[in-house]
């Protein structure tokens, strides 16, 4: 699951109202995979679309007999929802409005350590069942100056997001672990570019294939190794 947190525009009801179901469809997938069953909630979504669920005799007996042990997730960004969406915003992954109150990266994605908190605590009590982050992290234009890369933003953006895991994990949420997109440069999938750059190791490609795809450690190699070496303890 891709997931996509909304927070409603206002607290005008009908935009809490469309928050809500934005949510819930983004959720029903690990609605059926964590609780072995269609949710309610889709009865009507699947009825005023006209969509047919094809059901076999057991298949609802095979579902509810086999609910995952725990759930994985990505988890990049946030979105607004308002009741009348008006003009989309397109810069984050999925279709939404942008918040005024974050940050984001260099190709719109708007950047919400909190939210993470609040997602993993949502998650938590909605499923009670144990959490892995399998995908965050921080597409940028990194620079290569003088055979190094200076990605202090990316750091940043790390630490913000582990702390904040820290206190999901305070607040009693079970988090087995975390894994960032993605420890090297790798052509993104979002925008089929070399330049949109995750990870930690700097590949020497540009958007065209051109390079000697010669392998540089960033700054933040370093240090997410001796993030990994204290388990989190030492951000610094």
């Amino acid at each position: 699951l891709a997931r996509m947190q909304t927070y409603p525009a206002t607290p005008k009801p009908e935009d809490v109202l469309a928050a809500q179901q934005a949510d819930q469809r983004n959720l029903f997938f690990t609605d059926v995979q964590a609780r072995g069953e269609y949710p309610e909630y889709m009865n009507r979504y699947f009825a005023e679309h006209h969509i047919q669920i094809a059901m076999q005799p057991d298949d609802q007996a095979v579902l509810k007999a086999n609910p995952v042990d725990f759930i994985s997730f990505s988890y990049y960004m946030t979105t607004v929802t308002a009741a009348d969406q008006g003009a989309a915003i397109n810069g984050n992954m999925a279709t939404g409005g942008r918040n005024p109150y974050l940050k984001e990266s260099a190709w719109g994605w708007q950047i919400d350590p909190i939210g993470l908190r609040i997602t993993l605590n949502a998650m938590w009590d909605r499923y009670r069942k144990p959490l892995f982050i399998v995908e965050n992290g921080l597409g940028a234009e990194d620079k290569l100056a003088d055979g190094q890369v200076h990605d202090s933003y990316r750091i940043d953006y790390l630490r913000a997001h582990i702390q904040q895991m820290k206190e999901a994990i305070s607040d009693g949420v079970c988090l087995l672990g975390y894994t960032m997109w993605g420890p090297i440069n790798l052509i993104s999938f979002s925008t089929s570019e070399m330049s949109k750059r995750y990870g930690f190791v700097y590949v020497d490609q540009d958007d065209e294939g051109h390079g000697s795809l010669r392998r540089i450690k960033k700054d933040s190699f370093a240090w997410y190794r001796k993030v990994i070496a204290s388990n989190g303890a030492d951000l610094n």
